[in-house]
């Protein structure tokens, strides 16, 4: 077996370095496209990527030495995980490098929409001061539900806990997780006392448009939607529809439905009259999927993927499964 690591997209440089102090020969493909990098894959061990694209059966069919693909990042949903874990192929990711900057992105949303922050200081800047029309409401009397309580639900309930806000969560992958930050519940409990949603659920066939027209129908007050994880989990027509009918109130989206694959561009959105609309709401933030993207977040995720690699190195070796110099 080789030791030989193909880099598909740019990564920090923590990445290659500490490949290469622990014995990996790194390559570099970042212009290549998909189909000409399938020509050579096979000549690789591994490979890190973020989103450039997906890696499929195809691609992997033609990796034939391939033993992990690590992705920076925590979403998995551009890479065939099923296919890989029936070809022996370990898939790496690193949720635990953003996931306080994912909790913080949500807090600061939620914190400017129940403050009017944005039309505040819109219309202070054009000479307007409406303070009675601006009047904020305490996050401290809010019920917060979170959907998905893994690395980023988790963070969010962590950041949430100084604010007095009672959070409720519910993950259907996981059991016994109510602790002083969170309590642990169901759809139901969900339905019926949530003043503010917020999604970190994968992107996956269960969870695209999950929150749709009959899903928001099911809440008995109206509420505040945050979405951090992904565009297509948000159908965003039934958004706006809720959004006009008053049953969503506001909305803070780091993530459109619109976002292509690699999530550094959107489709053609001037004749989209569900994004105009989104766009020009006084009650709705958006921002480019950057919730994940600070400084600091860019170095935890290339330190904590590359320690994986590393440790499945080990672990191989320790195995005899395959041996890398």
């Amino acid at each position: 077996m080789n030791n030989k690591v193909l880099l598909i997209d740019t990564v920090h440089e923590i990445i290659p370095e500490k490949l290469k102090k622990s014995g990996f020969t790194v390559a570099e493909a970042y212009k290549e496209s998909k189909i000409e990098i399938q020509k050579f894959i096979s000549e690789y061990c591994g490979i890190v990527i973020r989103s450039r694209f997906n890696i499929d059966k195809e691609f992997i069919d033609c990796a034939k030495n391939l033993k992990f693909i690590a992705r920076v990042g925590a979403g998995m949903e551009s890479i065939d995980t099923d296919y890989c874990n029936k070809k022996g192929i370990v898939c790496l990711n690193s949720p635990e490098g953003n996931r306080d900057a994912v909790g913080e992105h949500a807090v600061a949303m939620l914190l400017s929409l129940l403050n009017n922050l944005p039309k505040a200081n819109k219309e202070m800047k054009l000479g307007i001061r409406n303070r009675e029309e601006n009047r904020g409401s305490e996050l401290g009397s809010k019920v917060v539900a979170i959907i998905g309580y893994g690395n980023m639900g988790s963070s969010f309930a962590k950041k949430l806990s100084g604010f007095g806000c009672k959070v409720i969560a519910y993950d259907k992958y996981k059991k016994n997780y109510s602790n002083q930050f969170v309590k642990e519940t169901d759809y139901k409990e969900i339905f019926e006392k949530a003043d503010i949603l917020s999604l970190h659920v994968p992107l996956t066939a269960e969870t695209k448009f999950l929150v749709n027209s009959e899903f928001i129908a099911k809440f008995k007050k109206p509420i505040i939607l945050i979405n951090t994880a992904r565009g297509q989990v948000v159908k965003t027509s039934d958004l706006v529809d809720a959004l006009k009918s008053e049953k969503i109130l506001a909305a803070g989206l780091d993530v459109l439905e619109y976002e292509d694959a690699s999530f550094e561009t959107t489709i053609d959105l001037k004749d989209n009259p569900d994004f105009q609309h989104l766009a020009k709401s006084e009650n709705v933030i958006l921002t480019p999927h950057i919730a994940g993207w600070t400084y600091e977040s860019k170095t935890k995720l290339a330190e904590i993927l590359v320690d994986k690699i590393i440790n499945l190195k080990i672990w191989y070796l320790t195995k005899t499964l395959f041996r890398l110099p």
